[in-house]
């Protein structure tokens, strides 16, 4: 089995064998852009295509897709993964309602984006199909349909009953499931590679090797020089820690996967799934999978969740215990899977800001924008937030510009070691929600509901 080497995602297409070059001294741009995975990138992207003639770089302290971009599930989803009610306390129940239509429209906006590209991101349209096996599973997949009627989302989800679930893929125990429509499966690196070189293509510049120790209004200093630039543009999502003056911005939370060898048709016979769904559970500590475009089956979920002061790995590699878990949850939904081994393991980070809502902005007296905190839907809310970054810096006022997320602050995270013992213990009243759920069959714990208290997560 291998461990870490970034992703899974890399190895199916192959990790880069050189790097850009990294910034060669001090320069002068229009914007600036720190980090180039799916957000900074999408941001490049679109000034380019709206002003061809700006000066565009974007900095990376690894290579182009290094980080969540290049490490994700795959589930390109165009929905929230967030508490809409967070977003209506601050403006209205109307905004978020016009801010959930455009987030819907991000996934065939992508895909759009890749035909005219020529990216093969292995992009399949699809769906997502929740899944609950026990009672208070049930009924917090009811809880969420009728959370999603209400706040946009109703014409996309529906409830399947266990014999329609039947029909498309056999998972034990099945009591129904919750399906939401217009998604789609994606091979993530692939998609960050080739938005990557689309970005140059339109002129921007990216460099790579070149790690940004501060910023602020009109200046980002690097281990290779200085550049100067009016606006600058942080799109580090669950990096954003390593940036000083920004370590309890967001916490970065870590995720874990495995990948299967390619299983045979006798397998695939047995399993279903031809509608290549993303599946997940209404667990408290849900997962999330895959099947891919060689037919082996992903399986991610959380790992050991933070490490202590919000410290980070650099190549991906989980510990043996949530190899183990993962691989427990591949054989509990796919036990014809268990015939067959894993062959990588991987994790990485995702960005969590204090109340779990995700927030694009730009103040237009220092110039300094951010995106992010997309909390495991980045997806395609990057495609929304690089838009909608490309607007500000632009100084444009449009439709996106008032979505409710905009200039949207929140407090930062406590100090250590409070937000490692926070979520920590979140994660353990989850998985003790699950295991109560299990085993009295009844309604949802109340331990989940503390969990995601403590946190700020619902």
């Amino acid at each position: 089995m291998k461990i870490g080497d970034v992703s899974f995602w890399y190895a199916d297409m192959g990790l880069p064998q050189t790097h850009r070059p990294a910034l060669s001294g001090d320069t002068s741009v229009d914007v600036a852009i720190i980090g180039a995975g799916f957000t900074g990138l999408w941001t490049a992207w679109y000034l380019m295509k709206e002003k061809p003639d700006l000066k565009v770089l974007v900095i990376e302290k690894e290579f182009a897709g290094f980080g969540a971009s290049g490490r994700n599930g795959g589930w390109c989803m165009g929905t929230f993964a967030w508490k809409h009610d967070a977003y209506a306390a601050a403006t209205s129940r109307e905004a978020v309602l016009e801010m959930v239509k455009d987030l819907e429209a991000t996934v065939p906006e992508i895909t759009a984006v890749c035909a005219a590209e020529g990216i093969d991101a292995d992009i399949i349209p699809s769906e997502e199909m929740m899944v609950a096996t026990i009672p208070a599973q049930l009924q917090r997949m009811k809880e969420e349909i009728a959370h999603r009627r209400a706040w946009g989302d109703g014409h996309r989800a529906r409830e399947l009953t266990a014999q329609e679930v039947a029909q498309r893929i056999h998972i034990p125990g099945v009591l129904g499931a919750m399906v939401v429509s217009g998604m789609a499966r994606v091979q993530p690196a692939k998609l960050v590679r080739g938005l990557a070189e689309a970005v140059e293509r339109k002129g921007a510049t990216i460099v790579e090797d070149t790690e940004v120790i501060a910023y602020d209004a009109g200046r980002v200093t690097t281990n290779r020089g200085v550049v100067r630039a009016p606006i600058i543009l942080r799109c580090t999502e669950g990096f954003t820690a390593g940036i000083k003056g920004h370590k309890r911005d967001w916490l970065p939370l870590n995720s874990a996967q495995i990948a299967t060898v390619p299983l045979p048709p006798e397998a695939w016979a047995k399993i279903g799934w031809d509608g290549h769904e993303l599946i997940g559970d209404m667990k408290n500590a849900y997962c999330y999978c895959q099947r891919t475009r060689e037919g082996r089956i992903t399986v991610g979920a959380r790992g050991v969740p933070y490490k202590f002061a919000s410290q980070m790995d650099r190549n991906g590699a989980p510990d043996a215990e949530t190899i183990r878990r993962l691989t427990a949850i591949l054989h509990e939904h796919f036990p014809e899977a268990a015939k067959y081994p894993i062959e990588h393991a991987w994790c990485g980070v995702i960005g969590v800001p204090r109340d779990w809502c995700a927030t694009v902005g730009l103040d237009r007296d220092t110039g300094l924008g951010w995106a992010g905190g997309y909390v495991g839907v980045g997806v395609s809310t990057s495609n929304l937030a690089g838009r909608t970054l490309a607007d500000l810096a632009l100084g444009r006022e449009t439709r996106i510009t008032r979505h409710p997320w905009v200039n949207r602050r929140v407090r930062q995270w406590e100090p250590e070691p409070l937000r490692w013992l926070g979520v920590h213990l979140m994660y353990k009243l989850l998985a003790l929600a699950d295991r109560r759920e299990a085993r009295l069959r009844g309604k949802p714990s109340r331990f989940g509901a503390l969990g995601n208290w403590i946190t700020g997560r619902h």
